[in-house]
């Protein structure tokens, strides 16, 4: 039976005694109501034209069917992709991951930054055993030593994955314990630092976000961010916005150039006040005195004194923690508005 029929009907009667048109309602009685999708009768424009009238209209219909210009433009990778679109492609590049954000209530984030390099302990120790078996098998030469000079390096350095998954259990057990204040840890998605700062959250049961990054050879998101909130994005620049959107701090372990970018442009953010102030953490004082030479950019009267104090070093996950919320409650800004000084959540 057509769907149409399945709606009970007033039927209005087909004459009237007052002489009114077949078919027409008395006042006061309703027709029933249209069926929401379908029709009876189709309109002239749903079929196409007959071939008795054209034999080639079909083939002319289809072809135009296949054309681009008839795709959709959502549907149009090759409109979507020019460069007049960049407009829209920017705004939908930044609203996915904001939407969803907001949907899943995360108020705050702790920005953790850091190079993809450096591997868990375990990770890095087979590695340094790998390069040495190399050179025991008689492949000599400066390029041999010097890898591993490296990996031993990276094996010294590794402590570092450690104080990051440590730092994002700390994280998310403040999560947990504080739903009504969603702050959780955001990583560019990425292994090594990245990837142990998300597993730390983790391990402990609490959300975490990844925003990664569109790159010529695909970046793979690491296991550990929740799946609900793991982004990737196209444009650096709605990267960046979304790292600063709802950071309440930013922790910085040794790194590279992704690492180093991303310090330095949050420092001239607040330097400048283009952003509010929030806390900045290098962690490894040893490693950031020699990659970041401060005390020189004062003395050359390049930066001022008092930017000197626009970040602090720490050790370990709990002073990290530990200097982010002393930071915010000397700032008027607790993270945790309820929450007992004392309680360090650690």
């Amino acid at each position: 039976m057509d769907a149409f029929l399945e709606y009970p009907l007033r039927m209005c009667p087909k004459r009237r005694d007052d002489g009114a048109k077949k078919g027409s309602c008395r006042p006061g009685l309703v027709p029933a109501p249209p069926h929401p999708s379908h029709r009876t009768k189709p309109l002239p424009g749903q079929t196409i034209k007959s071939v008795a009238d054209d034999p080639h209209a079909p083939d002319r219909v289809e072809a135009i069917l296949r054309s681009e210009s008839y795709r959709l433009a959502i549907d149009d990778p090759g409109f979507l992709d020019r460069d007049d679109t960049r407009g829209p492609r920017l705004q939908m590049d930044y609203l996915k991951p904001e939407l969803l954000l907001r949907q899943h209530g995360i108020e705050g984030t702790i920005v953790v930054f850091g190079s993809t390099r450096l591997c868990e302990p375990d990770a890095a120790r087979r590695n340094v055993e790998s390069v040495r078996q190399t050179l025991g098998e008689g492949e000599d030469g400066a390029g041999s030593c010097q890898r591993l000079q490296v990996a031993e390096r990276i094996l010294d350095k590794a402590r570092f994955y450690d104080i990051a998954r440590d730092l994002g259990r700390m994280v998310g057990r403040a999560n947990c314990a504080n739903p009504q204040h969603s702050i959780v840890v955001m990583t560019g998605a990425g292994p090594g630092i990245m990837e142990a700062a998300n597993r730390g959250s983790f391990d402990v049961g609490a959300p975490s976000v990844g925003l990664n990054i569109s790159l010529p050879r695909e970046q793979f998101p690491n296991p550990y961010v929740s799946p609900e909130l793991c982004f990737r994005v196209h444009y650096f620049g709605v990267r960046k916005l979304h790292f600063l959107l709802r950071a309440k701090a930013l922790v910085v372990f040794p790194g590279g150039f992704g690492t180093l970018d991303e310090l330095f442009e949050t420092l001239t953010l607040v330097q400048t006040r283009k952003i509010k102030p929030i806390p900045v953490i290098l962690v490894g004082e040893e490693f950031w005195r020699r990659a970041l030479d401060i005390d020189f950019l004062v003395e050359e009267g390049l930066i001022d004194e008092e930017d000197r104090h626009l970040f602090w070093y720490a050790e370990s996950g709990a002073e990290v923690w530990d200097g982010i919320l002393s930071w915010h409650r000397a700032a008027g800004t607790p993270l945790y508005p309820q929450q007992e000084d004392d309680d360090h959540l650690d």
